[in-house]
């Protein structure tokens, strides 16, 4: 059984980032990274549809200790995907991932003090694993499949009917009427990548989403990079992007009604017809209830001024051999259906987490500063933020674990378990109001509603409290047992 001080889960952009905190703070540590898939990438490598892209900027999705140095502020996916893999092996993570190995299951041992780790390999074999601290950088949604409701009629379809998350690889769409179904951020990325490759493409939206368009380069953060020393150029660049983010968020929150009219001004300049805006780009929720979808170089109102693209406002009644017939008796012509209507969410990655022979369900949990779970010893998850880069979050996560593992070794402690005050109100982990997530919230751990446990969407306060927050409070410390009943010793 390999035995390793850490185990991370997942060789995506969380899991890279968290190797590498942990290998800089804590040198003399083991660790390793077993990875699902066959390469590093996670998400990015995933998802190969065509267009993907980041909807956050590359100076905060990017990591800070290896600054993003192209020019494109709003990256495409392979770009991404290059980035990820350039970090883990210019650092030498990569020499610590096991591939093809999908973890099922976690047991924790009290009198061991250490976990028991069961994973897949690629042949279908059984490997275990031991370590005294597990960490989950496998994201909050499942790799094997994605959403699609019960579409009325979709059997009946005559064309190939895809999900975004399994793309087929020779896929040919030019001359084709494509009918994407959605309104999210894949609906926004896949519309005008497809009307590139040939096809005419309609968006069928059951209801708007809130857009903005912003420019692929970032021409302010390309100037103070030219003209300031490199890591303070990037420093600077990120910092801007944080505060501008942080700033406008606040706003939507705070005072909706300015939020819209700031919106809705962005999208009347670059729509073809500013009409469009009350009937197929008005929300009838407020910015940031759902994630806003950014739009690069305006590259979705250009295929529709072009032509190529066109956006419906309506439900389907059914889906027939031909195409999709609405409620409002329209019939849309396709040869190809494209289902983007989402995730399936899940905590933990499906795994199976036991502390003592008791199964932990998630959604009986309480998530402790968004990383760590109530009852369940030197276990740590990574969630990044819904409204801002993703990265931002699983940094400070990373930071975080660093630092609890170094007060543990400062006190003499060998297991961290967060105990939350009794009768505190709950409430749900992601507050957002997108179907996708409003479909799992059972499934995922809850948060407070009060510091330590309270899930902020706020990395200003976040960074502080990360970094500097009381590290004991409402934590349970335990003394190493033994080393007669414990693991035994490495190979």
């Amino acid at each position: 059984m390999p035995d390793v001080d850490v185990l991370i889960v997942g060789a995506g952009l969380s899991g890279i980032g968290a190797a590498h905190r942990l290998q800089t703070a804590h040198p003399r540590r083991t660790y390793a990274v077993l990875e699902a898939r066959a390469a590093i990438g996670g998400t990015w490598d995933l998802f190969r549809f065509p267009g993907i892209r980041s909807d956050s900027d590359m100076f905060t999705l990017g990591y800070p200790f290896r600054p993003w140095t192209e020019a494109k502020a709003i990256a495409d996916g392979d770009s991404i995907l290059r980035y990820v893999r350039e970090t883990a092996v210019a650092l030498g993570i990569d020499r610590h991932i096991r591939f093809g190995r999908r973890v099922v299951a976690a047991a924790w041992s009290s009198a061991q003090q250490r976990w028991s780790v069961e994973a897949r390999t690629e042949d279908g074999a059984t490997e275990h694993w031991s370590c005294t601290f597990l960490y989950l950088c496998s994201g909050y949604y499942r790799y094997d499949h994605g959403y699609t409701p019960a579409l009325p009629g979709l059997q009946t379809f005559a064309g190939p009917v895809v999900h975004p998350q399994a793309w087929p690889a020779d896929l040919n769409v030019a001359g084709r009427n494509v009918v994407v179904v959605g309104s999210g951020a894949t609906a926004v990325t896949l519309v005008p990548a497809l009307a590139e490759r040939g096809a005419h493409v309609t968006m069928l939206q059951r209801s708007p989403t809130w857009m903005i368009s912003l420019p692929g380069t970032d021409s302010l953060a390309d100037a103070l990079r030219r003209r300031l020393p490199a890591r303070l150029g990037h420093a600077a660049a990120r910092w801007k992007n944080i505060l501008f983010t942080q700033a406008f968020f606040q706003v939507c929150r705070h005072a909706p009604s300015v939020g819209k009219r700031m919106l809705r001004a962005g999208l009347a300049r670059v729509l073809p017809d500013p009409a469009a805006v009350d009937t197929d780009f008005a929300p009838t929720y407020d910015p940031w209830d759902q994630r806003l979808c950014v739009v690069p170089d305006a590259d979705f109102f250009r295929a529709m001024k072009s032509g190529a693209a066109e956006v419906v406002t309506d439900r389907i009644a059914t889906v027939t051999p031909t195409g999709v017939m609405c409620s409002s008796g329209r019939e849309l012509p396709a040869d190809v259906l494209v289902t983007a209507t989402g995730l399936v969410l899940q905590a933990w990655g499906g795994i199976a987490v036991t502390v003592d022979g008791a199964p932990v369900e998630p959604g009986e949990t309480l998530a402790y500063r968004g990383c760590l779970v109530s009852g369940v010893p030197n276990f740590a998850f990574c969630v990044g933020y819904v409204n801002a880069s993703w990265t931002l979050r699983a940094d400070l996560v990373a930071r975080y674990v660093t630092r609890l593992l170094a007060h543990m070794d400062a006190q003499g402690y060998a297991v961290a378990t967060p105990r939350p005050p009794r009768d505190m109100p709950t409430r749900p982990l992601l507050d957002l109001s997108s179907g996708y997530i409003q479909r799992s919230l059972s499934a995922l751990p809850h948060q407070g509603t009060r510091s330590p446990w309270a899930l902020r969407q706020n990395y200003l306060r976040d960074r502080y409290d990360m970094d500097r927050g009381d590290i004991a409070r409402d934590m349970e410390f335990t003394v190493g047992v033994p080393a007669a009943v414990s693991a035994p010793a490495r190979p």
